[in-house]
């Protein structure tokens, strides 16, 4: 099954350059460093390093904590990928030279064998849902162990794999271990076919998030130029077809509280001078952080057009809505907003983070909407009332530091796979 999985994919590699190259109309960097998606990069300085894979900014950002045990207390030298442009600048902006990084190899056995023999890595760390036949065959082959940190499988996700369910199970037959974020998790990857003697419930690694000390007085700066009185409600990683249902709920807000400014972040940088057409086109006087422009009284919608200043805009904001839950995209995270103490308002499409919406939902720190007259309504509720602001985001806040503690749980199913500290060898050694 796999031999036919591979020369599917080899057949599909033109078509896979041809999406690159659409993708660069919007993002020029998807035309740059192809040679890395195929295993082509020179060798690292060092053999036995530890290589943790981060397809997005979401994942990398779920990491940090990890590459930073890695790093700091095992002392090991770390080699971090990403499938996306946008998860590629957030290492560079988050760690800089501390980390080796490239793009993730497609999974062409050529690209990964070509990958493992620059590398040569001592473990493999794969953040979240990643699940690549022939990478977790070459590394059970080479004696790499291959370890799924922060694990997650949605209902669907499970479904879509069960339609090749010999190849799932023959995949995952390659994992060392496994360790997911809650039993749900760990009992879909099971009846997939993962040994359930190496599958391990330990928590989600983004409840340990770690914000800035410094955020909390950039955000005060940043609400003095949106307006300290304004009502702020900010949407955050939108996708298409979201951005009109969450205009059309501010038309609504707008006639309530006229003050009210809109902060608008889109999913993704190639979508950002789109978005900003279509606010204007709805009659909105648009500012971009990007621009540094004044957040004067007539600019109703500022738009994130920077990357990883996410957190910024949550801190600064009065209520948050986070995106990809009104169209069937599955959500993004809702940790961000809860540890920071800011209510939470979901769409009805949050598979992606079931367990944590149910939690904080239940727990009172964020509310489900279904339309959008009822997006609009909760917003307007929420922004009318501080006392139920504060009280929504303590209980978000609450839950999060609850469920502190994935972190070590994690660090004991890696410690037995990681090198000892003076196990790093020059590559010419």
């Amino acid at each position: 099954m796999r031999y036919i999985y591979s020369l599917l994919l080899y057949l599909l590699v033109p078509f896979v350059i041809l999406r690159l190259l659409w993708r660069s109309l919007r993002a020029p960097a998807y035309r740059r460093r192809w040679a890395e998606r195929f295993g082509f990069f020179p060798r690292l300085p060092v053999t036995g390093a530890v290589w943790v894979h981060a397809v997005s900014v979401g994942e990398v950002q779920a990491a940090l904590p990890l590459i930073a045990w890695l790093r700091q207390d095992r002392q090991v030298a770390v080699m971090v990928t990403t499938t996306t442009v946008t998860g590629s600048e957030r290492v560079r902006q988050q760690l800089a030279d501390q980390v080796f990084h490239v793009y993730a190899p497609y999974d062409l056995p050529g690209a990964v064998r070509r990958f493992l023999r620059r590398v040569r890595p001592s473990a493999v760390i794969i953040m979240e849902t990643e699940v690549w036949p022939n990478l977790f065959h070459r590394c059970r082959v080479a004696g790499i162990p291959l370890i799924l940190a922060n694990a997650r499988l949605s209902a669907p996700s499970a479904q879509g794999y069960r339609r090749v369910r010999g190849l799932t199970r023959s995949t995952l037959r390659n994992v060392t271990e496994l360790a997911a974020q809650a039993r749900p998790d760990a009992d879909r990857f099971i009846a997939l076919g993962m040994d359930a003697q190496h599958v391990h419930v330990t928590g989600n690694i983004k409840f340990d998030v770690q914000l800035p000390a410094e955020l909390r007085a950039r955000a005060e700066q940043l609400r003095r130029e949106w307006g300290e009185k304004r009502p702020v409600w900010v949407a955050a990683s939108t996708h298409a077809g979201e951005e009109e249902l969450i205009l059309s709920a501010f038309d609504m807000v707008q006639r309530r509280l006229p003050q009210a400014l809109l902060v608008l972040v889109p999913r993704h940088p190639e979508r950002f001078d789109k978005v900003a057409e279509l606010c204007q086109r709805r009659g909105y006087v648009v500012a971009r952080r990007g621009a540094h422009g004044v957040v004067g009284a007539e600019v109703t919608v500022f738009l994130g057009d920077t990357m990883g200043e996410l957190p910024l805009f949550y801190a600064g904001a009065d209520v948050a809505f986070v995106g990809g839950s009104l169209v069937p995209t599955g959500g993004h995270n809702v940790l961000e907003p809860a540890a920071l103490g800011v209510p939470i308002v979901v769409g009805p499409h949050t598979f992606n983070f079931l367990e944590i919406t149910r939690a904080l939902i239940s727990h009172g720190g964020a509310e489900r909407v279904e339309t959008v007259t009822e997006l609009a309504t909760v917003v307007v509720r929420l922004l009318e009332n501080a006392k139920l602001r504060d009280a929504t985001g303590s209980c978000g806040r609450e839950l999060v530091e609850r469920n502190r503690g994935a972190m070590a749980k994690l660090e004991a199913v890696l410690i037995p796979y990681l090198p000892a500290p003076d196990a790093l060898s020059r590559a010419d050694d």
